[in-house]
């Protein structure tokens, strides 16, 4: 890589030494990822893992794939690019992990208008920090610089992972019946979806995005920016120690999307809204733009990152198990006959 230079692509406007300058600085952040199946290091043609199936009768691979959206138009304005990565993750493995799987390696892609080295790993660093929390690991990605088609300051963030689960051991939404409890895990705020509306909301261009407010108790950006929390720990014990029958990750779409994906016909989620632990970001934003309620739920998450509906017979034992992974889960309603998919009390 040292010899590799080349004028006429510096001239056009690709740094490829500071590609490679790059690659120097996020190395230090995969090596915290590594876990048992991991068998190649940065900078290959493709990531190797192994994965361990001792035990499984039918081992059925998950994918999930994603990116950060126009939340990372906010870190792009504050200048500070270390949680958007943990986004990333979070909007890939909370969906795997909605199937029963565990979520084995991930990796990345950062189109970016100029090549910073220091600002790919600050956003790296945080895609790392995200792989730990999921109990995943890095295994590579690419960076791609887009001269002349991006702002020099732009980026844009996206990857994929993959898990793994035993065919057995699957979530079947389809053995849910009416009587099962509805367990909602708290979010720690806005999460990664709806940021379109937010950025409007908030003149996110033109806004202080160091004011506190009143409702909110600290700076705007930093309630923004707050990373989408990562629920693959605890999910898992809950499936390991309690009958589940499915999972709802409250992403875009809020509410009305996502909860009936993991329902079948016939059957609805009744949940009461005095229950659920709503963050004040979501009062000021339904305040300031002036939000219909039905909006609000349809775009938000309101403060639920996941919905778990359990049998009724469990529902303690997954309590319990949410508790000893550090989750704070509220009993939200129960699942009941009904035409529509979600009821709302």
């Amino acid at each position: 890589m040292d010899q590799s230079h080349s004028a006429a692509y510096a001239a056009a406007g690709v740094d490829i030494e500071a590609g490679y300058e790059g690659v120097k600085r996020i190395r230090r952040h995969v090596q915290r990822t590594a876990i048992p199946g991991v068998l190649s290091d940065i900078g290959g043609f493709g990531g190797l893992f192994a994965p361990d199936v001792a035990g499984m009768k039918e081992p059925v691979l998950v994918s999930g794939t994603d990116g950060v959206g126009t939340k990372q138009r906010i870190a792009q304005l504050m200048g500070r690019h270390d949680t958007v990565g943990i986004d990333c993750v979070a909007m890939c493995v909370n969906d795997v992990v909605c199937c029963g799987a565990k979520p084995l390696f991930f990796m990345d892609y950062i189109a970016i208008g100029k090549n910073d080295p220091a600002k790919v790993e600050s956003l790296v660093s945080g895609v790392a920090e995200g792989c730990v929390r999921a109990g995943c690991a890095l295994i590579g990605g690419e960076t791609a610089e887009h001269p002349g088609v991006m702002d020099e300051e732009d980026y844009d963030l996206a990857g994929f992972t993959v898990g793994l689960v035993d065919r057995a051991r699957m979530l079947d939404p389809l053995r849910t019946r009416p009587g099962d409890v509805l367990l909602a895990l708290p979010s720690s705020g806005l999460h990664s979806n709806g940021f379109s509306l937010v950025r409007k909301v908030f003149d996110a261009e033109h806004a202080d995005l160091g004011r506190v407010w009143d409702e909110l108790g600290a700076p705007l950006g930093d309630v923004l920016l707050t990373p989408t929390k990562i629920y693959v720990k605890p999910v898992l014990a809950a499936i390991d120690a309690a009958d589940v029958h499915g999972v709802s990750h409250i992403t875009g779409g809020g509410f009305y999307e996502n909860i009936p994906r993991a329902i079948p016909d016939g059957l609805g989620a009744k949940l009461d809204r005095a229950a659920l632990p709503v963050p004040p970001i979501f009062s000021l934003l339904r305040r300031l733009g002036n939000i219909s309620e039905r909006d609000m739920y349809n775009t938000f998450n309101m403060g639920v990152g996941m919905l778990l509906t359990v049998s009724r017979e469990t529902a303690d034992a997954a309590l319990a198990a949410l508790r000893r992974e550090g989750e704070e889960p509220v009993v939200a309603g129960e699942i009941v006959e009904s035409a529509e998919k979600v009821v709302l009390l």
